[in-house]
């Protein structure tokens, strides 16, 4: 008995000794290097500009891989390797690891030591060089866009990276009816060097400009809010979406096999009570939508706000936004939905033309609309709804409606509900294609009348604004959207919310 336990103990001690050295497989890391349409000022989204790397991590499984953002608004090639910024990247590159890459709007001015030139690179792919000296007395020899390309993938694959060369996205610049391409310049010599070195190439320019095509010259400026440069966040996500997309193309490419595949995403879709502005706050107004992730077990769904301020279940639409989360839809997906706000207004305005039809029926009207000089057949607020629904459904993702929330609105001490009008059609419309309801309305509205309208205005609302919340609103009616998922009838995305 005695030889027995010795010889358990040996055999324990042996395998805490394998244990302990067994290598353990070692994480890798994709780092992106670019300018300021990657990574704009610290990758906040101030002001109101978002880079496309700031969101691509959310496709990645990041048990297996870490995403570094290394890029740097402002730089260019050349000054991302004058700067050292490159070097520090090298420096920490493993075999294994990844590098994308995507510069070319800060390219163009002539080579010299001016605050306008300090960046400029020599055109093209070829040996070329200039030879400039600044006033402190530094030498500095300026190559071509195609040269300094050139050092990124033979550095990086001399440590054992695979390198991953991305055109420039599109500027929001359009000329009869079509964006303005790369194709003869900085997307023409991105690819040439990616041929010549084996590296791998995404044609980001073109993947996104044949959506812009598609969408239109009306459409795509509501993805630019400051510049024709810089996009919003919508068009940043748009964007790290169709880099995605550019990596699914690449035959052979390892990194493909880090992308997830096993988290599901909710994606949540609605005007500015979902998501006001930029989602940061701007004039103490929040949607809803900014504060629903801190209520789901994160490592097992992801959460992503993509609603627009401004926008009706009509616009949502012809605008692309919509498009834009069908095509990232994969079965065991999320997807709640809540419109109403902006669908009162008129059909065929100047401003906007945002209206539709008010019903869940099957009316259509067709109209001019004066915004895209086109005419355009407007359906009902519910066949809107109806559409997104049955798109979703087609995808294998479940879609959840919710009726708008209430305004700050109130008569004789209690709150106005929209019971007959757009409450009752984001209901017939789930109704009609068997989805999932949360009357977000009735909830929300019951709870302002049991806290009183004094407390509401106060503390949900600011002075001047009876429809979009402050923090404190928008927290409240995010636990209010929670609450109705609870009490939906076998919906799985219950149990991803954490426990109280």
């Amino acid at each position: 008995m005695k030889n027995v336990k010795y010889g358990l103990t040996a055999v324990m001690l042996l395998m805490t000794l394998l244990l302990a050295f067994t290598p353990k497989e070692e994480k890798h890391t994709l780092y992106i290097i670019g300018d300021s349409t990657v990574r704009n000022s610290r990758g906040d989204g101030g002001p109101g500009q978002w880079g496309w790397g700031t969101f691509i991590d959310d496709f990645f499984d990041s048990t297996k891989l870490e995403v570094s953002n290394q890029a740097m608004a402002g730089r260019s090639t050349r000054t991302f390797v004058k700067e050292g910024r490159w070097q520090r990247v090298l420096d920490d590159l493993k075999p294994g690891d990844f590098v994308m890459m995507q510069f070319g709007h800060n390219e163009g001015s002539k080579p010299d030591t001016t605050r306008a030139g300090y960046r400029g690179v020599l055109r093209g792919t070829g040996d070329e060089t200039v030879e400039l000296t600044w006033p402190d007395g530094t030498e500095e020899t300026v190559h071509t866009y195609g040269w300094y390309l050139k050092k990124f993938v033979t550095e990086a694959k001399k440590k054992g990276a695979t390198p991953i060369i991305c055109s420039m996205i599109p500027r929001n610049k359009f000329q009869d009816g079509e964006v303005e391409r790369a194709n003869q310049d900085y997307g023409k010599w991105a690819k040439e060097i990616a041929r010549k070195t084996g590296a791998y190439f995404v044609d980001l320019n073109s993947i996104v400009a044949d959506q812009y095509d598609e969408w239109g010259a009306n459409v795509v400026p509501s993805l630019f809010e400051k510049d024709h440069t810089h996009t919003n966040e919508a068009g940043a996500r748009i964007n790290a979406w169709s880099a995605v997309q550019g990596i699914k193309s690449l035959e052979d490419c390892k990194l493909k096999a880090y992308l997830s595949k096993d988290k599901p995403t909710l994606y949540l879709i609605g005007d500015s009570t979902v998501k006001n502005g930029q989602g940061d706050g701007a004039g103490g107004l929040w949607g809803w939508g900014d504060y629903m992730a801190p209520f789901f077990d994160l490592d097992k769904i992801k959460v992503q706000n993509h609603a627009l301020g401004g926008t009706s279940s009509r616009t949502y639409q012809t605008y692309g936004l919509w498009e834009n989360v069908r095509k990232q839809l994969e079965p065991g997906d999320y997807v709640i939905m809540q419109f109403g706000h902006n669908d009162s207004s008129p059909l065929d305005d100047s401003h906007r033309a945002r209206g539709t039809i008010r019903s869940a029926g099957t009316e259509a009207e067709e109209i001019y609309n004066p915004i895209t000089e086109q005419y355009e057949t407007v359906y009902s607020y519910g066949q809107y709804l109806k559409q997104m629904i049955t798109a979703t459904k087609a995808a294998g993702a479940t879609p959840i409606v919710c009726s708008l929330i209430p305004r700050n609105n109130w008569k004789e001490g209690k709150v106005n509900r929209a019971n007959d009008s757009y409450g009752l059609w984001a209901k017939q419309a789930a109704e009609t294609r068997e989805t999932y309801f949360i009357d977000l309305n009735n909830i929300i509205a019951d709870g302002y009348d049991a806290l009183g309208e004094d407390h509401v205005k106060a503390h949900f609302f600011n002075d001047t604004d009876h429809t979009h919340t402050i923090l404190e609103g928008a927290k409240y009616n995010a636990k209010a959207v929670v609450k109705g998922i609870q009490g939906l009838e076998n919906c799985d995305l219950k149990g991803y919310l954490l426990e109280d």
